[in-house]
């Protein structure tokens, strides 16, 4: 759970960090307010939140399933059979 969580957290925050590193690159000062305006912080949460919502549609599309279905544990002739994959 605290995978998904960061890795979510990752990708939203991708974009603020792309545009800082651009700012360095640059020759400016990535803290000063002006270059943080409303529009531009605004395009980058939505950037943000769609990189995050499709991060988990692709892990959730590529992850590993479990092969079979399971068997919960129950009892057969008195004796108590574990919960198995079959």
């Amino acid at each position: 759970m605290a995978r998904n969580v960061l890795e979510s957290l990752a990708l939203f925050l991708s974009p603020f960090a792309v545009y800082a590193l651009y700012l360095v690159l640059r020759a400016h000062y990535p803290l000063e307010v002006e270059h943080w305006t409303r529009g531009r912080v605004s395009v980058m949460t939505l950037i943000g939140l769609s990189a995050a919502v499709l991060g988990l549609i692709a892990i959730n599309a590529f992850a590993p399933r479990g092969r079979g279905v399971y068997v919960p544990a129950h009892v057969e002739n008195g004796v108590l059979v574990p919960g198995r994959f079959e």
